[in-house]
């Protein structure tokens, strides 16, 4: 691969989460639990909303948690990475564009499509990650991988920043109120979406199979066949599993703290246009701290790397319990902005190195099973405690144990390790 082709594709993979990332966080984490606790569901009571929204979440994860270790069997065996991130990517691009229809007070509707939406979201990201392994050394997939978190976080920062303004002065885009800025929000995001990801599918190349591409039917079966025989070698590659139950725990915080932090910050009573503003603000501060963190990778290891973000999600936790006002929820927002493309963008990195590469889509789909599969259980359990507690900051503090066991299973993952045991498999 020569240095310039192989730079673009490096960009052209990190592009996806430039694209992809719009819809994280204009749609999953700012604009529809916004609108659908204040629009779609105004005639529920808060702790059911939340109670609803936390389903939802729990079971679009819960399909990601069926399909993505099938499928990336199956994308290993056909030579079909790029097909599926396709599939899931219309798929994601379609839905989220047709939150505009909703009428208000169709909450049920909003959220068949919210869940469509966010399964195509999940799926993208399981197969554009495989596909990290393909266009980054291994020397710099702490950098590769910051890089692609770090555009995600401008560019979907940019876009939200947009809606945002709209939201704040519908009238100078030529819309009548709030709402209508907030559901043509959902039409940009789509777009954005779609145009972003084109890149991928252009200059990120295809990697060859081990043998001829099979066919769909073929490849099916030798897929369930090796799915069968990778859940038998996952359990004997202690450092893979060791990893991934470690990962499992502390993305079930993370992603719960993405997804639900809007929802937690209205049932405090915090003014709604501060938590917008918030995440805008986690967004632009996410940028430089990804790359920063992608750098840190590379110095310190992405362990140690990983353990300072969830320490400062630990704080971040025990802050929450006891806030009040929306200033302290800015100090949060800028404490996560710190750490989170960090957190991510090194696991991704980490993993990478001890998987290996001829069956990335397959090992990448369990670990965007066990991710999904944590974002299964913890906004559930926050509606859950929520709802028969009566308390957020209860259901809030809860998360707090995840971070503590993930991180002490993180101390027992050797990379060094991992990384011979990968290269042997790949030699074999």
């Amino acid at each position: 691969m020569s240095h310039q082709h192989g730079n673009k594709q490096i960009i052209s993979w990190a592009l996806y989460d430039w694209a992809n990332s719009a819809y994280a966080v204009t749609v999953m984490t700012g604009f529809f639990p916004l609108f659908f606790k204040q629009y779609w569901a105004d005639t529920l009571s808060p702790e059911q909303s939340t109670y609803q929204l936390g389903l939802a979440n729990s079971i679009a994860s819960l399909s990601i948690v069926i399909l993505a270790p099938l499928l990336g069997s199956i994308a290993d065996q056909a030579g079909s990475k790029k097909r599926f991130l396709l599939l899931f990517t219309f798929l994601g691009v379609a839905m989220c564009a047709g939150l505009f229809l909703v009428k208000q007070g169709d909450w049920e509707l909003a959220i068949i499509i919210y869940m469509l939406a966010s399964i195509g979201f999940m799926g993208g990201v399981s197969f554009s990650d495989s596909l990290l392994v393909h266009v980054a050394p291994k020397k710099k997939l702490d950098r590769v991988s910051a890089l692609g978190y770090g555009l995600g976080y401008i560019g979907g920062g940019l876009l939200f920043a947009l809606c945002v303004w709209m939201l704040r002065s519908p009238s100078a885009f030529g819309l009548s109120e709030a709402a209508d800025a907030i559901r043509l929000s959902f039409v940009l995001v789509a777009a954005w979406w779609l145009v972003f990801a084109i890149p991928v599918f252009i200059w990120v190349a295809e990697p060859p199979t081990a043998g001829n591409a099979k066919g769909i039917r073929e490849s099916t079966f030798a897929g369930i066949r090796q799915l069968r025989d990778t859940f038998q070698e996952i359990r004997q590659l202690k450092i893979v599993f060791t990893f991934l139950l470690a990962y499992w725990l502390y993305i079930d915080g993370v992603d719960t703290i993405v997804r639900m932090a809007v929802d937690y910050g209205l049932s405090l009573n915090l003014d709604s246009g501060d938590l917008i503003l918030a995440i805008l603000i986690t967004q632009f501060i996410g940028f430089p701290s990804a790359i920063l963190f992608g750098h840190l990778g590379e110095r310190l290891g992405p362990k140690t790397g990983i353990l300072i973000a969830l320490a400062v999600y630990i704080f971040v936790v025990l802050w929450a319990y006891q806030m009040e006002s929306s200033w302290e929820f800015y100090v949060l927002a800028t404490l996560i902005g710190l750490v989170q493309g960090g957190v991510q963008s090194l696991s991704r990195s980490l993993y990478a190195r001890i998987i290996p590469a001829h069956r990335s889509a397959e090992f990448f789909g369990f670990y965007n099973m066990l991710g999904k599969f944590a974002a299964v259980l913890g906004p559930i359990i926050v509606g859950w405690v929520a709802l028969i507690s009566g308390s957020h900051r209860v259901a809030m503090l809860s998360i707090i144990v995840l971070f503590v066991l993930g991180a002490i299973l993180l101390l027992r993952v050797d990379i060094n390790k991992g990384m011979q045991i990968a290269r042997s498999l790949d030699e074999t």
